[in-house]
C-alpha cells in the first residue's frame, strides 16, 4: 500500500499560504500516429525491458503496435492483462505478476482505471511509469494521484505518488477509433477543471490537492481549458465521427488531457469532483455512466452552489448541445427519490475539496444546489431537446 501522502512534504513546517506548487509529466507527445514511433521515444528512457498493461482486447490492439515499436528498439516487453477496476485486489494481483517478470518500467495503455491501477503498480514495483491513453475522456493520464474502487465499483479513496508519468502519449489516430461518447465525457470531465481552480483561486484558504495554493500557471491552464472547449467542442466531436483528427480534435484531446489534468492537480478541486464522487455511491449510476458525464452534472451542481446563474446556464447550453447530462434523470437518478439524492450528497460531502469554497457549504446546501441544477437541466432539455444525449446513448 502507498502511504505517500503530498500534503506532508509540501507543507513541512507548517502551513504556508504563500507557497505554491505546479506538477507535471516530464514530457507530453501527441498527434497522429505517434504510437508507431513509440520506440523511438523510448530512447530517452534507457529501458531494455517494459512491463505493458493493458486490457485483453488493448494488448490484441494497440497493444500489438507497442510492442513491435518497442521490439524495433531492441527493448523487451511483457504483457500483463488489466481486468478492468482499479480496486486494491486488481493492483496487488497485477504488481506480483510484473515484479515476477522484473521489469525496468512499466507502460499503462488504455482507459482511465487502467491509467490510475498502472500509476498504483508503478509504485509498487518502484519503477517509472508510461502512459498511453486509448481515450480522451478523463484527466488521469498526467496526474501523480489515482481514484481508487472497491471491486464492485464505488470510490473508496486516493493513493497519491512521488513522481507524474515520465512520458504521457496520446495517438489521437487511436482517439479517433473510439466512440464519440468517450470524448465527450472527457469534455464533461475537463469542463470542472477551470470552475474548480476558480474556487481555489478566489479563497485565500483553499488548496489543491498538494495541500498549497495553486499557481498561476495552473489557474490560466483551467481557464484556457474552459476556452478551448466552449470554441472549438462541437467541432471536435464532428471531426471524430468523420474519423478526422482535425486541428480543433487535436486541441480538445489536449483539453481533456494536458490542460484538465495539470489544471485539476495543481489548480484544486471543490464540488464538481465532489458530486460526481456521490454519484458513484448509486451502483446502477456507477456501472452504466462515465465519470465524466457524472462531473458535467456535478459541474452544474457546483455552479447552482456558488449561485453562478449565468455559468450555470453557459454551461448547461453546452452540455446539452453536446450530449452530456444536463439532469439527474439522465443519469438514472429520480429527483423525487429522497434516498437516492441523500446518497449522492452523502457522498459528495465525503469529497474533503467541496470545503474550498470562501463559504460554509452543508448537507443541506449541497442538496438544494443539486436540485436547482436539476430543474434548469429539465428546462433545457425541453427547451433545446435530448437528441444530443440520446445519440451518444443509443448507439
Amino acid at each position: 500500500m502507498n502511504n505517500y501522502f503530498p500534503g506532508a512534504v509540501f507543507t513541512a513546517g507548517g502551513l504556508d499560504s504563500t507557497t505554491r506548487v505546479l506538477v507535471s509529466p516530464a514530457r507530453y507527445i501527441q498527434g497522429p500516429g505517434v504510437l508507431a514511433q513509440a520506440g523511438s521515444y523510448f530512447q530517452t528512457l534507457d529501458w531494455s525491458h517494459a512491463g505493458i498493461l493493458a486490457s485483453a482486447r488493448g494488448l490484441a490492439t494497440q497493444g500489438e503496435t507497442l510492442m513491435q515499436a518497442l521490439g524495433e528498439q531492441g527493448i523487451q516487453t511483457s504483457p500483463c492483462e488489466f481486468q478492468g477496476e482499479c480496486s486494491l485486489e486488481e493492483i496487488e494481483a497485477r504488481a506480483a505478476d510484473l515484479r515476477a517478470a522484473k521489469v525496468q518500467g512499466l507502460v499503462a495503455l488504455g482507459g482511465g482505471k487502467c491509467v490510475d491501477a498502472g500509476k498504483c503498480i508503478a509504485q509498487r514495483l518502484d519503477v517509472p511509469l508510461v502512459v498511453i491513453p486509448t481515450l480522451a475522456s478523463n484527466d488521469a493520464p498526467c496526474s501523480a494521484v489515482s481514484v481508487l474502487y472497491t471491486p464492485d465499483g464505488v470510490v473508496c479513496g486516493a493513493e497519491f505518488f512521488k513522481s507524474n508519468p515520465v512520458m504521457v502519449i496520446v495517438d489521437t489516430q487511436v482517439i479517433c477509433e473510439a466512440p464519440a461518447r468517450y470524448l465527450v465525457a472527457g469534455m464533461g470531465d475537463a469542463m470542472a477543471t477551470w470552475y474548480e481552480a476558480r474556487v481555489c483561486a478566489e479563497n485565500r484558504e483553499a488548496r489543491n490537492i498538494l495541500g498549497v495554493r495553486p499557481t498561476l500557471t495552473a489557474q490560466m491552464v483551467g481557464q484556457l481549458c474552459a476556452t478551448t472547449l466552449y470554441n472549438q467542442g462541437a467541432a471536435a466531436v464532428q471531426a471524430l465521427r468523420a474519423g478526422v483528427p482535425d486541428a480543433a480534435l487535436e486541441d480538445i484531446v489536449e483539453a481533456n488531457t494536458l490542460l484538465s489534468g495539470l489544471g485539476f492537480e495543481s489548480g484544486g478541486l471543490a464540488a464538481a469532483h465532489g458530486y460526481a464522487q456521490g454519484f458513484t455511491t448509486l451502483p446502477h449510476v456507477e456501472e452504466t455512466f462515465l465519470h465524466g458525464e457524472m462531473v458535467a452534472m456535478g459541474v452544474l451542481g457546483q455552479l447552482a452552489l456558488e449561485k453562478d446563474l449565468s455559468e450555470l446556464d453557459r454551461a448547461g447550453r453546452f452540455f446539452a448541445a453536446c450530449g452530456l447530462p444536463v439532469c439527474l434523470r439522465q443519469l438514472g437518478v429520480d429527483h423525487l427519490n429522497v434516498a437516492q439524492v441523500d446518497s449522492v450528497v452523502a457522498g459528495a460531502m465525503e469529497f474533503a475539496p467541496i470545503h474550498n469554497f470562501a463559504f460554509e457549504v452543508t448537507p443541506a446546501t449541497v442538496k438544494a444546489a443539486l436540485l436547482e441544477a436539476d430543474q434548469l437541466g429539465e428546462s433545457l432539455a425541453l427547451q433545446l431537446g435530448d437528441a444530443p444525449w440520446q445519440a451518444l446513448h443509443t448507439t
